[in-house]
């Protein structure tokens, strides 16, 4: 299953260590005691010679090269997809297990793409590189397996309310900087996205493709189909980006083969590892960022039957995009590695 070996610490290189999610990734390395005997922060030559800080240290940050990975046992990769195209099969060859944050190699048939909590078994192919899905598609396939699983889902259709801390670290200062300017009487300059992110939706991540949809709308079509094992699902998605630091929303719709109430898909769900039923419209009891920021938990809420036909359900899905979203499922991928090595 693994090229990783049983050690009692191991060697673990973060290529994107400054990033949002690089941060993140040293942060909950620490936090779940991940077994690191050696931390290898790698950034662009303009950030090396920083520290971060890791375990009451400050560890100094290298600048990404090809000999980077020499004596490294895992390489989180979170810089991109050029940066991942060109070093992640480097860092493989060096013998490290890779478990990339891009989109890179997400739809490569011979890389497995994983959320633990769905298709763990995936591990069992992989042969040195893992891909970590798209942050709104890992939330939502974790809430929708359990239900897929009982009653097979048909069709989804997914609107998606993405937080700025999505883009990254210039996209939350830009929100910053234009709330500022508005609250002041000014008139924003946006740079990062092409309209104002402050007080205002874009319904618009990533390129758009010939069909009008988007890149970051068809990631959420395909992966989905390859992480629960099941091309015959059909997916409509709508991505937009709104004035969030962190946290994304989403409001989906299902249909399934075998009817499921709402009541059934609550008990289902309260049994899902991973999720998190918040679900008392009566008492305004409803999953919103603010409450998930910093959790590891997707909360589900406002789950109720779709009234327009048979076999539907609607849900609001909401998870720390940097956290399970991004980060954490790495490194649960990571130690469903080590749980695996020989």
């Amino acid at each position: 299953m693994s090229i990783m070996k049983h050690k009692a610490f191991y060697t673990v290189a973060v290529v994107g260590a400054t990033g949002a999610v690089g941060t993140e990734m040293i942060a909950i390395l620490e936090e779940r005691k991940f077994p690191v005997g050696d931390l290898r922060p790698l950034a662009s030559l303009r950030s090396a010679g920083g520290t971060v800080s890791f375990k009451d240290s400050e560890v100094v940050l290298q600048e990404l090269t090809a000999d980077s990975f020499a004596g490294v046992d895992l390489a989180l990769f979170s810089a991109g997809a050029e940066i991942s195209r060109k070093f992640a099969p480097l860092a493989v060859q060096a013998g490290a297990a890779v478990i990339d944050n891009s989109a890179a190699w997400r739809m490569d048939p011979k890389v497995p793409l994983v959320v633990p909590e769905v298709n763990k078994t995936d591990l069992a192919w992989h042969k040195g590189l893992i891909a970590n899905p798209n942050c709104s598609t890992i939330q939502m396939v974790i809430a929708l397996q359990p239900l897929h699983k009982a009653a097979r889902i048909k069709r989804i259709v997914v609107t998606t309310f993405q937080s700025v801390s999505g883009t990254g670290k210039e996209a939350m200062d830009e929100l910053l900087e234009e709330s500022r300017d508005l609250l002041s009487f000014k008139a924003p300059t946006p740079s990062v996205y092409p309209h104002q992110i402050a007080f205002n939706c874009l319904p618009h991540i990533d390129d758009f493709l010939p069909t009008g949809y988007t890149k970051e709308e068809m990631k959420m079509v395909n992966e989905t189909r390859k992480i629960m094992g099941d091309d015959s699902i059909q997916v409509t998605a709508t991505t937009v980006r709104v004035p969030v630091y962190v946290g994304h929303s989403e409001s989906v719709n299902i249909e399934t083969e075998k009817k499921l109430s709402a009541n059934e898909a609550r008990a289902l769900l309260a049994e899902a590892p991973g999720v998190l039923v918040y679900d008392d419209p009566a008492h305004n009891i409803y999953p919103t960022p603010l409450d998930v920021a910093g959790k590891d938990e997707v909360y589900v809420g406002r789950i109720r039957e779709d009234e327009s036909i048979p076999n539907g359900l609607n849900l609001w899905i909401v998870g720390d995009n940097l956290r399970k979203g991004a980060a954490l499922n790495a490194i649960q991928i990571a130690e469903a590695l080590i749980a695996a090595a020989p």
